[in-house]
């Protein structure tokens, strides 16, 4: 861009011309640009190219910057007025007319417009003395500000909010926000008028009152933003130096909004028990009586009620404005809540209204008063700390008896709406980031550079504490982190207290534990376990307490290469999640929702409960791979995994993890931690024994595994504790079948001695589940039992006695055919004449499963000999009442002589049997009739569409008919038979007579 040589510079006013060069596509544009200022400020813009946006466009920017680093090319003139006022009356007609003739179009209405009113003697214009000038510059007293183009905002927020959370628009959003704490930082009067544009957009969002009727909540990204939303205004209407009638007017527009229908809840779309904003840290029990009928608690009631708070505080001035304030020598009556021992200033005031203070200051561009707030605010937590640590050394034998607490923090500083810790936490980091060159470029990863830190030493008026602002940061993540809270109601409230907590740890990860912080960490860590009640790491805490898991695995990794001990003593303690130890709500709950919701025996809604297993089980996880070849540290763990953790699959998914950890691909297996994954198997298999389990199989496949890996003895132990562990389907298909497989025999390469109890504990076991579950046991028992005949023979005849009551003829026939596969084909017999028992085959039932089991035993009857076929046919007569099987089983029987299985010592009679006789003559007749029944049945319902297919059928009767010595007459009597019966169905009937005569 290209700036023509005039530029116009007045005091308060600048033009110029920008040329914007031509381009492949676009001709070379020119663009005439008009800027206003006031103190430093740009207070309105005009440029030709009519671009709308939140910001200035390009040619502002560029006529802006051309001022800046060309002051001297820029011609500075007096006011238009100082120059008018040096001219003569026949001066100023010229300069008038040359004027409108230069613009006569725009300005010529005007001018005349103007003219007729100067000329009035009672026009407006003329009760007023001078005459405006655009150069000159406002009054010193009028108000200033940035050039701010509303309808743009305006315009903006609408179109990111109707894009709902897609393409960005919640990153836009955000930026938006952040654009007005900029505004806030450089007292820019425009932020807080900025924010009062975007919430009206907000405000007005059509899916309010549609999430409203539908009863559901709004969507999670929507949530965070109304989340940003509520906490700048309370930064607006805490700036320190606003004037009342301002925040009389935030006040009145806050309320406005809070009243509508369509605000949204703080908590989400539950009711809410939080207290005021301006109330004390602890609360009597009386006071969760009268909030039951709680008012209603929008995203600005934290505004609202910030609008009581003020500054003018003289304890609170002295501590803001100097770093050098001290109690005097002699504290008077009263005094001595305003500061601690060491005389340095405390502030006691609700910690999340205090830590909104620092919010606002910070944001206000005071951040070396943010900073000695956020001082004096630690140092009223460490007493209170210290306070509250000699109560519970007080109570402690009999909260230890009772084995229950109360809560008396009725807001936890982890996910809170004001976000108390995360401010804090920022306050004392920014007083110590280096700003580095590079420390905010983009790595080669894509990734941002965590910042880098440095100890600045706290200024105090008392001695030289040795403290640094860093450490100050981390002690105050720590003891917000640690503070036990009640859960929140609703699923909101309770993500986000995950959200936050998760946000203050990534952040705690970015600073480098040097010896100073290591120091702040143990201190810190050895209080929040002594520390009773307060501390959710105390030894005894609410059944509803917020868990500590997430917090605590930081905790174990950042303590572990320093004292390993307490990151051991510390993770072991947070291992609990006691609302799941108990159904019935334990202590004195100052929480007004535990006396509605809270029932005896039901779970209460913890709607993240299952991320909260998941974090418990990671906890575990991480103290397990640390705690590699320490048997007495990996014993304790296991303890605390079977006391604390009662998700089956997450057992299941620590057992794995310590397998894997133990048996690396390039080493010797851990055995200690190999141990610990078998214990843990083994307490998997007895939860989810009798409860049904989508991954059991895997689990059990998984330990036979963990178990072969462990050696002879562990599958020895779980073969012989088998019912304590598996179903008996389990135990003899799975774990048996794999332990006597050979390649765990290769896998173990055991000695004979060795294979011979693995053998004997799989024949035992095969023999127990067999007479328990014969139905599912029985053939795996046998094959386990192929190699000893006493225990062969002892599940054989297990199968026998439960044959008639409790198997089906499908299990008989598979062991039969096994059996008669294995060499005993009497035996075989024996099953399938047992399994015939059970059978009923229809007449219309040509296509079932069991017609090749049927055949099969039929074919082991004739190929046995006369005796055997003779006992099964009669069976067959009873059970199949389909004749096209039963034609099929005769034609076999008459194709060659029964007989011919070669058993020794029978003679095999080599002659076809006659179907004349017993035992086929039984056979023959139930087969004719069979298809005189089949006929009959077929015909009631016949449709001509399977009339040939019926002429098919009557043609295969016939070949049966043929079979006995009378069969052409019988089947001559059976056509005329059903041409009589049937003489209606004309079509068919000719049909029939064309085939059969």
């Amino acid at each position: 861009m290209s700036l023509s040589p005039f530029v116009g510079f007045w005091c308060f006013h600048l033009s110029g011309t920008v040329t914007e060069p031509a381009t492949a596509t676009e001709p070379e544009m020119t663009y005439k640009v008009a800027i206003s200022f006031d103190r430093c400020k740009i207070t309105s813009v005009t440029c030709g190219c009519g671009n709308k946006d939140i910001f200035y466009c390009a040619h502002v920017v560029a006529l802006s910057l051309y001022r800046i680093r060309k002051p001297d090319q820029v011609k500075l003139r007096l006011p238009i007025s100082e120059t008018l006022f040096q001219m003569n009356r026949d001066q100023l007609q010229k300069f008038v007319q040359y004027l409108i003739t230069a613009h006569h179009t725009e300005v010529l209405p005007t001018a005349q417009k103007l003219a007729d009113e100067i000329l009035s003697s009672n026009s407006e214009i003329n009760q007023v003395h001078g005459a405006p000038d655009p150069t000159a510059g406002a009054s010193i007293d009028d108000e200033n500000c940035w050039h701010l183009d509303e309808e743009q905002v305006r315009e903006q927020v609408k179109l990111f909010l109707s894009q709902g959370g897609y393409y960005g628009s919640g990153k836009q959003l955000n930026s938006m926000f952040a654009k007005v704490r900029e505004m806030l930082r450089m007292r820019d009067s425009n932020g807080a008028r900025m924010l009062t544009l975007i919430t009206e957009q907000f405000m007005a969002d059509p899916r309010l009152s549609l999430w409203r009727q539908q009863g559901t909540g709004i969507t999670e990204k929507c949530r965070q933003l109304w989340d940003e939303l509520g906490a700048l205004w309370v930064c607006v209407v805490l700036n320190p130096h606003c004037k009342l009638e301002e925040k009389s007017s935030w006040l009145r527009q806050l309320r406005k909004w809070g009243e509508m229908d369509v605000c949204p809840l703080e908590d989400g779309n539950y009711g809410n028990e939080l207290p005021n904003i301006t109330n004390a840290l602890t609360q009597s029990s009386s006071h969760s009586q009268d909030s039951l009928a709680r008012p209603r608690r929008t995203v600005f009631t934290r505004a609202i009620e910030g609008c009581d708070l003020h500054w003018q505080d003289s304890h609170l001035q002295r501590i803001i404005s100097s770093d050098f304030y001290v109690s005097p020598a002699y504290q008077r009556e009263g005094e001595s809540l305003l500061f601690n021992s060491q005389g340095q200033p405390l502030w006691l005031e609700h910690v999340p209204t205090a830590c909104a203070r620092v919010d606002a200051l910070r944001s206000h561009g005071y951040p070396r008063e943010a900073l000695r707030l956020t001082v004096a605010i630690i140092n009223t937590l460490r007493l209170q700390q210290q306070r509250q640590l000699e109560i519970y050394k007080h109570q402690k034998k009999e909260l230890l008896q009772r084995g229950a607490t109360t809560i008396t923090n009725l807001e936890g500083w982890v996910g809170h709406p004001l976000n108390p810790i995360g401010c804090l936490f920022l306050t004392l980091t920014e007083a110590c980031r280096l700003e580095e060159e590079n420390c905010l470029e983009i790595s080669d990863t894509g990734d941002t550079k965590p910042p880098v830190y440095q100890h600045v030493p706290v200024t105090t008026g008392s001695q030289d504490s040795g403290e640094s602002y860093l450490s100050l940061a981390l002690e105050v993540a720590l003891m917000g982190m640690g503070q036990q809270r009640v859960m929140p109601e609703g699923l909101y409230a309770q993500d986000k207290v995950c959200r936050n907590e998760e946000q203050i740890i990534a952040r705690l990860q970015d600073l480098e534990l040097d010896p100073v912080l290591v120091q702040t960490l143990r201190k810190q860590c050895i209080l929040l376990l002594e520390g009773g009640p307060f501390s959710g790491l105390g030894e005894v805490i609410h059944r509803e307490s917020v868990p500590m898991h997430t917090f605590a695995k930081y905790l174990f990794s950042a303590l572990l290469p320093h004292d390993a001990d307490l990151a051991y003593k510390l993770a072991l303690r947070a291992m609990r999640l006691p609302v799941l130890e108990t159904t019935a709500p334990s202590g004195d709950v100052t929480h007004p929702h535990h006396l509605v919701s809270v029932v005896p025996s039901r779970y209460p809604r913890w709607f993240t409960l299952g991320h909260l297993e998941s974090q418990q089980c990671e906890l575990a996880s991480t103290m397990l791979t640390a705690a590699k070849g320490d048997m007495l540290r990996l014993r304790t763990v296991l303890e605390a995994i079977q006391k604390n953790i009662h998700s089956s699959s997450l057992i299941f998914k620590l057992a794995q993890d310590a397998f894997k950890i133990a048996t690396p691909a390039d080493s010797n297996s851990d055995t200690t931690l190999l141990n610990v994954a078998l214990e843990l198997g083994l307490q998997v298999m007895r939860m989810t024994l009798s409860t049904l389990n989508w991954r059991r199989r895997e689990m059990v496949r998984w330990l036979v595994t963990c178990a072969t890996e462990v050696g002879v003895r562990a599958l020895v132990s779980i073969l012989q504790s088998w019912y304590s562990l598996f179903t008996p389907t389990e135990a003899t298909s799975i774990v048996a079948a794999t332990v006597m497989s050979h390649n765990t025999i290769l896998r173990l390469s055991l000695d004979y001695p060795q294979r011979e109890e693995l053998a004997s504990c799989a024949r035992t076991l095969a023999l127990q589940c067999a007479m328990k579950d014969p139905q599912n046991c029985a053939l795996s028992a046998l094959t386990l039992c192929e190699k000893d005949h006493i225990a062969f023979e002892t599940a054989y005849q297990i199968v026998i006695d439960a044959a008639s009551t409790g198997m089906t003829y499908t299990q008989l026939f598979t062991i039969a055919r096994y059996m008669e596969h294995r060499g005993y084909p009497l035996r075989a017999f024996k099953l399938a004449s047992l399994a015939m028992t059970h059978l009923n085959l229809a007449y219309n039932q040509d296509t079932h499963p069991a017609i090749n089991d049927v055949l099969w035993a039929c074919a082991l009857s004739h190929s046995l000999g006369k005796n055997e076929l003779a006992a099964i046919i009669p069976l067959v007569v009873k059970s199949v009442h389909c004749a096209t099987v039963l034609s099929d089983i005769l034609r076999r029987c008459t194709m060659t002589a029964p007989g011919l299985a070669g058993i020794p010592g029978r003679r095999n009679s080599g002659k076809l049997m006659s179907t004349d006789k017993a035992p086929l003559r039984q056979l023959l007749d139930a087969t004719i009739s069979a298809y005189i029944n089949t006929t009959h049945s077929r015909l009631t319902h016949i449709s001509p569409r399977h009339y040939g297919e019926f002429i098919e059928f009557l043609s295969k009767a016939r070949e049966t008919f043929l079979l006995a010595q009378d069969g052409h007459i019988q089947f001559a009597q059976f056509i005329d038979n059903l041409k009589q019966i049937y003489k209606g169905k004309k079509k068919l009937m000719l049909l029939v007579r064309e085939r059969f005569g």
